[in-house]
């Protein structure tokens, strides 16, 4: 059952993130406008969008998806962060804290188990 909720939280957040990475990319209006109130630079833009694809593309190849996960869940910390301190945007907070709540849990899912030592 886990492995289908796992797929089922993978595929979600990978299309998520794949749309949130490429509107940064891309250049959508809305979002350069964003990152200049962030303040830090275009830069800044391009360097979070291709975060958050390649972590889409990771959370869809099922060796890398437990980093991916983690990668996505540093991401939304970040992002909740700017979304509380720098734009002031409480709703917009929100949910990043429920796409980070569920990037820790799918993490949770496919974490590497210890296997016993034999000998």
């Amino acid at each position: 059952m886990h492995n289908i909720a796992g797929w089922i939280l993978a595929v979600v957040l990978a299309l998520v993130f794949t749309l949130a990475g490429g509107t940064k990319l891309i250049g959508v209006p809305g979002m350069v406008a964003e990152f200049a109130q962030i303040g830090i630079g275009q830069w800044f833009r391009y360097v979070t969008g291709l975060v958050e694809l390649s972590g889409a593309i990771g959370l869809l190849i099922p060796r890398f998806r437990f980093w991916a996960a983690l990668q996505i869940a540093a991401v939304m910390v970040g992002a909740t962060g700017v979304n509380l301190w720098v734009l002031h945007v409480p709703a917009l907070a929100r949910l990043t804290v429920i796409l980070l709540v569920m990037a820790l849990v799918l993490a949770w899912l496919r974490r590497p188990l210890r296997r016993p030592r034999k000998g």
